[in-house]
C-alpha cells in the first residue's frame, strides 16, 4: 500500500469513526435528487461510498423541488430522508420549518463556506453560470464579461440568455453595469432590470433549460450565451468551436436537507455527514463538472491536478466569481421574478 492510499484510507476510517457508530445493517434511507447525470455521479461519489461505509441501504427517487417537500411534510407523509434542493430553496424551506435541525457535531462543517451552513441545511454541491461563444465567430477575440456580452456594437452577434432562472440573469445584468463581484449583492433588481431593459431588444432566444442552451450553441443558432458550466464544459468535450472561462461566473450551490418528520433521521444525519466530507466531496469531479462544496477536497490528492483547474469551486476560480446569495432570494425571489418576467414579455 502506497502512502498516499494509506493516507486516503486512514481518512475514511477516521470519517466513519466521526459519525458515531455504523448504523444497523437494517437502516435503509431514501435520497432524493436531480436524476440524470449529475444523480448518477452522486451514486458514485457519494451514495454507493455511503451506503458501503454506514452498511446502512440507499434507496434513490428524484425530486422537482421545494414544493415536493411542503407536500409530503405538511401532509404528514414524508417520504424521503434527504434531498437535494436549491440554497434559496432551502433558505425558504427554512424560513417555513420545513427541515429537520442538523447535528454538526455529527456533520463536520469545516472547509464549507459558511454562507451555506445554517441549522437546518447544508451545502453539496455548485454549479456555475458562465459566458460561452462560439470561436468560429470570434477566434480568440470573443466577449470576455458581461458588459462585453451587453456590448451589441463591438460584438454583433446573436445571443442567448436564461427566462427560466431570474435569479442568474439578473445576478449577470447587474455584473454587465459594470458592478464588481463583490458589490452584486445585495441586487440592485431595479437597477438589474434596466440593464435587462438594455440588452432584451437583442436576446435572438431564451433559454428554459441547460439543454436548450446548449442545443442554442452547438447548433451555431446563438453565437453566445449564458450557460451552466457543466453545459459549456460538455460542448468542450465534445468538441465545439466554443470558448468560457469563470471570469464573472455566477456560483450557485446546492443543499440538503432532512425533511421534518423524516423516518430515519440518524442514519440521515450520519450519512449527510459522508455526503459533505472532504474525502466524499473530493469524488463528485471525477464524473460530473459540479464543484465539491468542501473545500478540503482540493487537499485530498484525490482529484488530478490538471482536472483543478477545471472546476468551478476550485480556489482560484472562486476569487473570480460571485456567490448567490441565498438568504436575499429567499425574501426577493418573487417580486424579482415577476418583474423580470413582465420585463422580457413585453
Amino acid at each position: 500500500m502506497n502512502r498516499t492510499t494509506s493516507f486516503r484510507t486512514l481518512a475514511i476510517a477516521g470519517l466513519i469513526a466521526s459519525v458515531a457508530v455504523p448504523a444497523v445493517a437494517a437502516d435503509t434511507i431514501t435520497v432524493a435528487s436531480w436524476g440524470g447525470t449529475y444523480q448518477e455521479a452522486q451514486t458514485k461519489a457519494f451514495f454507493k461510498p455511503t451506503a458501503d461505509a454506514l452498511g446502512i441501504t440507499i434507496k434513490e427517487d428524484t425530486t422537482n423541488g421545494l414544493d415536493d417537500v411542503r407536500l409530503q411534510v405538511t401532509g404528514n407523509a414524508v417520504k424521503w430522508d434527504i434531498t437535494e434542493l436549491g440554497a434559496d430553496e432551502c433558505a425558504r424551506g427554512s424560513k417555513e420549518g420545513l427541515f429537520e435541525k442538523l447535528d454538526y457535531g455529527i456533520i463536520d462543517k469545516s472547509g464549507i463556506n459558511p454562507k451555506l451552513v445554517h441549522d437546518d441545511w447544508v451545502g453539496i454541491s455548485y454549479t456555475s453560470v458562465v459566458l460561452i461563444y462560439r470561436t468560429d465567430v470570434f477566434g480568440d477575440k470573443g466577449p470576455k464579461t458581461w458588459a462585453d456580452f451587453w456590448n451589441v456594437e463591438k460584438f454583433p452577434g446573436r445571443r442567448a440568455l436564461s427566462s427560466s432562472q431570474a435569479t442568474e440573469t439578473l445576478s449577470v445584468a447587474a455584473l454587465a453595469s459594470g458592478l464588481p463581484i463583490d458589490k452584486v449583492y445585495p441586487v440592485d433588481i431595479d437597477g438589474a432590470l434596466k440593464s435587462v431593459d438594455k440588452i432584451r431588444g437583442h436576446v435572438d432566444a431564451w433559454w428554459t433549460s441547460g439543454a436548450q442552451a446548449m442545443q442554442l450553441v452547438k447548433d451555431g443558432e446563438v453565437d453566445m450565451a449564458s450557460i451552466w458550466n457543466g453545459r459549456a464544459g460538455t460542448l468542450k468535450k465534445e468538441g465545439a468551436p466554443v470558448s468560457f472561462s469563470f471570469d464573472q461566473g455566477v456560483l450557485t450551490a446546492d443543499c440538503m436537507v432532512i425533511p421534518k418528520g423524516a423516518k430515519n433521521k440518524d442514519a440521515a444525519m450520519k450519512a449527510l455527514a459522508m455526503f459533505v466530507s472532504p474525502q466524499l466531496q473530493a469524488n463528485l469531479p471525477l464524473y460530473v463538472d459540479n464543484g465539491p462544496v468542501n473545500e478540503k477536497a482540493f487537499e485530498t490528492g484525490k482529484i488530478p491536478p490538471e482536472r483543478i483547474k477545471d472546476i468551478n469551486s476550485a480556489p482560484e476560480n472562486v476569487k473570480k466569481q460571485v456567490l448567490q446569495d441565498a438568504a436575499f432570494w429567499r425574501d426577493n425571489l418573487v417580486e424579482a421574478t415577476e418583474k423580470f418576467n413582465n420585463l422580457i414579455q413585453q
